[in-house]
Protein backbone atom coordinates (compact mmCIF):
# COMPACT_ATOMS: atom_id res chain seq x y z
CA UNK A 1 0.00 0.00 0.00
CA UNK A 2 1.36 3.27 -0.77
CA UNK A 3 0.55 6.28 1.45
CA UNK A 4 -0.38 9.70 -0.51
CA UNK A 5 -1.04 13.34 0.30
CA UNK A 6 -4.75 13.67 -0.39
CA UNK A 7 -4.41 17.02 -2.11
CA UNK A 8 -2.35 14.80 -4.97
CA UNK A 9 -5.25 12.45 -5.01
CA UNK A 10 -7.20 14.89 -5.86
CA UNK A 11 -9.21 16.02 -2.65
CA UNK A 12 -9.46 19.88 -2.13
CA UNK A 13 -7.33 20.16 0.96
CA UNK A 14 -4.51 22.17 -0.01
CA UNK A 15 -4.30 25.49 1.63
CA UNK A 16 -6.24 27.35 -0.61
CA UNK A 17 -8.75 24.75 -0.36
CA UNK A 18 -8.21 23.28 -3.67
CA UNK A 19 -6.41 19.62 -5.04
CA UNK A 20 -3.43 19.87 -6.34
CA UNK A 21 -4.65 16.21 -8.27
CA UNK A 22 -1.54 14.60 -10.47
CA UNK A 23 -2.45 12.10 -13.11
CA UNK A 24 -0.38 9.75 -11.94
CA UNK A 25 -1.29 9.28 -8.89
CA UNK A 26 -4.85 9.27 -9.51
CA UNK A 27 -5.68 5.99 -10.76
CA UNK A 28 -3.45 4.44 -7.87
CA UNK A 29 -4.06 1.89 -5.19
CA UNK A 30 -3.59 4.18 -2.27
CA UNK A 31 -4.23 5.39 1.33
CA UNK A 32 -4.75 9.53 0.58
CA UNK A 33 -4.01 11.39 3.88
CA UNK A 34 -3.43 15.45 4.41
CA UNK A 35 -1.30 15.88 7.51
CA UNK A 36 -1.62 19.58 8.38
CA UNK A 37 -5.83 18.49 8.69
CA UNK A 38 -5.05 15.32 10.26
CA UNK A 39 -3.14 18.14 12.83
CA UNK A 40 -5.79 20.16 13.36
CA UNK A 41 -5.71 22.77 10.53
CA UNK A 42 -8.69 23.94 8.65
CA UNK A 43 -10.10 24.32 4.84
CA UNK A 44 -9.33 26.64 3.52
CA UNK A 45 -5.96 27.77 5.70
CA UNK A 46 -3.64 29.98 6.11
CA UNK A 47 -0.23 29.14 4.18
CA UNK A 48 2.56 27.84 6.35
CA UNK A 49 6.60 27.42 6.51
CA UNK A 50 9.44 25.92 8.27
CA UNK A 51 11.50 29.28 9.58
CA UNK A 52 15.05 28.55 10.13
CA UNK A 53 15.52 25.08 9.40
CA UNK A 54 13.29 21.72 8.08
CA UNK A 55 11.02 19.10 9.26
CA UNK A 56 13.75 16.91 11.14
CA UNK A 57 14.99 20.51 12.99
CA UNK A 58 10.94 20.57 13.95
CA UNK A 59 10.42 17.65 15.19
CA UNK A 60 13.92 17.64 17.59
CA UNK A 61 12.64 21.23 18.67
CA UNK A 62 14.84 23.59 16.66
CA UNK A 63 12.91 25.03 14.71
CA UNK A 64 9.06 25.90 14.22
CA UNK A 65 6.10 26.56 11.87
CA UNK A 66 4.62 29.05 11.29
CA UNK A 67 1.79 30.35 9.29
CA UNK A 68 1.65 33.31 7.24
CA UNK A 69 0.40 36.07 10.27
CA UNK A 70 3.18 34.32 12.06
CA UNK A 71 0.97 32.13 14.26
CA UNK A 72 3.20 29.75 15.75
CA UNK A 73 1.11 26.27 13.70
CA UNK A 74 4.09 23.77 14.55
CA UNK A 75 1.74 21.59 17.34
CA UNK A 76 -0.40 20.68 14.34
CA UNK A 77 2.12 19.98 11.76
CA UNK A 78 4.26 17.30 14.51
CA UNK A 79 0.45 16.34 15.65
CA UNK A 80 -0.18 15.25 12.27
CA UNK A 81 2.90 13.68 11.21
CA UNK A 82 2.56 11.43 14.26
CA UNK A 83 -1.40 11.02 12.50
CA UNK A 84 0.58 10.23 9.28
CA UNK A 85 2.91 7.80 10.35
CA UNK A 86 0.54 5.72 12.69
CA UNK A 87 -2.09 4.82 9.21
CA UNK A 88 1.50 4.39 7.63
CA UNK A 89 1.61 1.61 10.06
CA UNK A 90 -1.68 0.17 10.16
CA UNK A 91 -1.40 -0.23 6.98
CA UNK A 92 1.74 -1.38 6.72
CA UNK A 93 3.23 1.20 4.46
CA UNK A 94 6.58 0.93 2.61
CA UNK A 95 6.70 3.83 -0.15
CA UNK A 96 4.80 7.39 0.25
CA UNK A 97 4.31 9.91 -2.54
CA UNK A 98 4.44 13.25 -1.06
CA UNK A 99 3.41 16.93 -2.25
CA UNK A 100 6.74 18.37 -2.94
CA UNK A 101 8.05 22.03 -1.19
CA UNK A 102 5.32 21.43 1.65
CA UNK A 103 6.55 22.14 5.00
CA UNK A 104 4.39 19.18 5.97
CA UNK A 105 5.16 16.48 2.61
CA UNK A 106 7.90 17.73 1.23
CA UNK A 107 10.54 15.80 0.02
CA UNK A 108 14.26 16.70 -0.34
CA UNK A 109 13.25 20.53 -0.56
CA UNK A 110 10.70 23.23 1.25
CA UNK A 111 9.66 26.54 1.23
CA UNK A 112 12.50 28.55 3.36
CA UNK A 113 10.24 29.99 5.98
CA UNK A 114 10.23 33.73 4.18
CA UNK A 115 6.64 33.33 2.26
CA UNK A 116 8.91 34.58 -0.69
CA UNK A 117 8.55 30.88 -2.99
CA UNK A 118 12.28 30.36 -2.02
CA UNK A 119 13.20 26.79 -1.19
CA UNK A 120 16.03 25.14 0.65
CA UNK A 121 16.64 21.66 1.23
CA UNK A 122 15.19 19.35 3.50
CA UNK A 123 12.23 17.99 4.33
CA UNK A 124 8.87 18.74 5.67
CA UNK A 125 7.58 17.38 9.25
CA UNK A 126 5.61 14.82 8.15
CA UNK A 127 8.58 13.34 5.64
CA UNK A 128 11.23 13.53 7.67
CA UNK A 129 9.01 11.03 10.30
CA UNK A 130 7.98 8.52 7.94
CA UNK A 131 11.71 8.39 6.57
CA UNK A 132 12.45 7.96 10.01
CA UNK A 133 10.31 5.05 10.45
CA UNK A 134 11.85 3.88 7.28
CA UNK A 135 9.27 4.58 4.91
CA UNK A 136 11.04 5.39 1.33
CA UNK A 137 9.11 9.25 0.56
CA UNK A 138 9.42 10.82 -3.04
CA UNK A 139 7.69 13.76 -4.74
CA UNK A 140 5.63 14.42 -7.60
Amino acid sequence: MILVSACLAGEKCAYDGESRLNPRVKDLECIAMCPEVLGGRSIPRTKAEIKDGTGKDVLEGKAKAFDENGLDVTEQFIKGAFVALEIAKKYDVKEAILKSRSPSCGVGKIYDGSFDKKVVDGDGVTTALLKKAGIECRSI
